[in-house]
């Protein structure tokens, strides 16, 4: 006798049972929507209510997971910064330091945001203009990381060469300065254009003119 003959016989014109999500799980839920939701160019601010409503539960139950609206946007802020630190660990353990790797830095940023629209609006503050204060100093400190990882590994390539034209962390700050101002620039660019204009259009080239 095959398994399915021992399966509990269920009745095609009942609904199906409604699964309650595992622990955690609503969680990512809620994150996700949220990131969903500000994919949309131009959209108006995200409130609970129209999050809830997309989700099909009370705002009570969002609540049972965050305290505020805040700390959803933290949740995103975490991923952000936790994803684009396992890219750049990958950069670091495949490409020699200076500044190719650096530029290969500044690639993924730029591929994340590409695959991520919704968060690159709270990657340029654009999702965050009426939210609470923390939140865009929790961004900021998040590309403050990135720029010290690019100044570092460009040091370091700079220190290694026989020829370098200003002190290696002189050299380096210029260069990592530029290269985050240019980063931001694309991002700020794609969304400004409702995500119409990719943050990867000519970046080669855009790139080895900056190194």
């Amino acid at each position: 006798m095959s398994d399915a003959a021992n399966l509990p016989f269920e009745d095609p014109n009942e609904p199906p049972a409604r699964k309650r999500p595992r622990p955690g799980e609503r969680r990512v839920q809620i994150l996700q929507t949220l990131a969903a939701m500000l994919e949309q160019p131009g959209g108006e601010r995200v409130t609970t209510a129209a999050l809830s409503a997309r989700l099909g539960v009370s705002e009570a139950a969002l609540y049972r997971h965050f305290a505020s609206k805040a700390q959803m946007f933290e949740g995103l802020i975490d991923f952000m910064e936790h994803s684009l630190m396992a890219l750049i660990r990958q950069v670091q353990e495949r490409e020699p330091v200076g500044v190719t790797q650096a530029l290969r830095m500044v690639t993924m940023v730029l591929q994340f945001a590409e695959k991520n629209p919704g968060m690159t609006r709270v990657m340029t503050g654009d999702a965050l203009l009426l939210e609470n204060g923390r939140l865009q100093e929790r961004v900021n400190l998040l590309f403050d990381k990135v720029e010290a990882l690019l100044r570092q590994t460009l040091r370091e390539g700079a220190a290694n060469t026989n020829k370098p034209t200003n002190p290696p962390s002189v050299d380096a700050q210029i260069k990592a300065s530029l290269l985050m101002a240019f980063t931001l620039g694309r991002l700020q660019q794609f969304v400004r254009s409702g995500f119409k204009r990719s943050v990867m259009t000519h970046l080669d080239a855009c790139l080895a003119l900056l190194s």
